[in-house]
């Protein structure tokens, strides 16, 4: 397969001691050797591949030098994109960096497509879809737990596991074939059945291994939505505030600070959490803080997680207990927040309404039970799982929506050929559940999507 030759940024865009401009395609190498000069005066042509050479840009028609540079030239197939590629290292800045871009773009090369050299790596066979978008993960990885579930799944992980069910699949058809072209020997027909169904019933057990690790894969890549919930001037933003480590939310005694929602990543021991500080649910007259409260109840209705903050050194309202009704059916931890002031909450009434949910004491003032916080959090989520080393996550929520198809179809064809409908017609769920399967790693996806999955990367990539 062939494609013209690209170039793009890879380097983040600002000041930096270095930038990098890389150029993929059958004519990378001979568009730098128009715009590269060297003190031995060697053309790239004739350098050996994966070497790196010093020496200035300059361009071509008046010799006017354009950057002083190092570059990396690697012949294909052993490259990312199993294209020839040059990579041209630059001084980091806007200037330098985009001086050199347009240098190579007036020199024979396109600019590439955001994803387009990870693109190029999956069509010309390098990697399969699912390690393409783990790429991606990697790149926006957040956590290091998140950031071994992106390189297992890079490394083949995933891609090795669905192999492995489609030739088990595909191993049942043939069989089915056998007895769709042999029908005059009738214990073919009792071997395959037999044959099929155990088939089919370790693959459907595989696949329901792989979705038990989806919910925390997803959190693992995405972050868990977590909100901070509670009336005015229970300590929200000072929650906040103390879990990101820096002051990103106004803290003052005035009940009503947080008019809009707040929103930050951190990690909290390997659980990456989206944290969106709400403004305090309470009923109001003020048409801003009214919005507020109404997009805090929005936020909660989405939210994975939530970090319940009560106020030690006051009763227990009715508002409260309305929380407590509102988030029964999910998941949270109690704070309960200012634990250096004079006590005046009914405790037992909040372990009532807490029943098995964690509850945790707090001073954030004087920064007390941030750790024993952190450690419900992780414990809430990770208790007792294996590490993500030792599992195929899967985190990607197309890979869990082909998964939970593929386990419906290979259900069906259990189902029908237990149920004695003919062979042929067993075959045709097997043969979907095959191709659903053939979907995740990019063997049977449209181009459609495949435009759409990497239009999402960024440019350089």
């Amino acid at each position: 397969m062939e494609f013209d030759t690209i170039a793009a940024i890879s380097t983040p865009m600002g000041e930096g001691a270095i930038a990098i401009v890389r150029l993929s395609g059958d004519e990378a190498i001979h568009i730098a050797d128009r715009i590269f000069r060297s003190p031995n005066a060697k053309k790239l042509a004739t350098v050996a591949s994966h070497t790196i050479h010093y020496g200035h840009l300059v361009e071509p028609k008046t010799n006017e030098v354009v950057e002083e540079v190092m570059l990396s030239l690697m012949r294909g197939p052993k490259t990312f994109t199993r294209e020839d590629v040059v990579e041209i290292n630059c001084h980091g800045g806007l200037v330098s960096v985009n001086r050199v871009l347009q240098l190579a773009l007036t020199n024979g090369a396109r600019l590439a497509e955001p994803g387009e050299f990870t693109k190029r790596a999956f069509l010309n066979g390098r990697i399969d879809l699912s390690q393409a978008e783990a790429v991606m993960d990697l790149i926006r990885a957040k956590t290091d737990r998140a950031m071994n579930v992106a390189l297992g799944q890079m490394d083949g992980k995933l891609s090795r596991l669905i192999g492995d069910l489609r030739q088990a699949l595909l191993e049942t058809l043939a069989q089915v074939e056998v007895n769709i072209d042999y029908p005059e020997y009738d214990d073919v027909e009792e071997m395959t059945i037999p044959v099929l169904v155990e088939k089919c019933t370790w693959v459907q057990a595989e696949i329901a291994k792989l979705l038990q690790t989806s919910s925390q894969g997803k959190i693992l890549r995405e972050g868990l939505s977590t909100v901070i919930l509670g009336r005015p001037n229970v300590g929200k933003s000072s929650l906040l505030n103390s879990l990101v480590q820096e002051n990103k939310a106004i803290v003052t005694d005035i009940a009503g600070t947080t008019r809009d929602i707040i929103e930050e990543y951190v990690n909290v021991r390997g659980v990456p959490l989206r944290l969106v500080d709400t403004a305090g649910i309470r009923e109001t007259e003020d048409i801003v803080e009214r919005i507020g409260v109404e997009r805090s109840r929005e936020a909660l209705r989405g939210a994975d997680l939530i970090l319940f903050v009560l106020n030690y050194a006051d009763v227990l309202t009715a508002e409260d207990e309305r929380l407590f009704e509102t988030i029964q059916a999910m998941d949270y931890i109690v704070i309960i927040n200012k634990t250096d002031l004079p006590p005046k909450i009914d405790l037992a009434r909040v372990k009532e309404l807490a029943g098995n949910h964690r509850i945790v004491t707090t001073s954030l003032l004087q920064e007390e039970g941030i750790a024993e916080l952190e450690e419900a959090i992780a414990a809430l989520f990770f208790e007792g799982q294996i590490e993500a080393g030792d599992l195929t996550y899967v985190s990607n929520a197309r890979h869990i929506a082909l998964l939970h198809q593929a386990q419906a179809t290979v259900a069906d064809a259990i189902e029908a050929a237990q149920a004695g409908v003919p062979v042929d017609m067993v075959q045709i769920d097997v043969t979907r559940t095959w191709e659903i399967l053939g979907e995740i790693i990019g063997d049977t996806v449209q181009e459609s999507l495949i435009n759409q999955l990497f239009s999402q990367f960024c440019l350089g990539k």
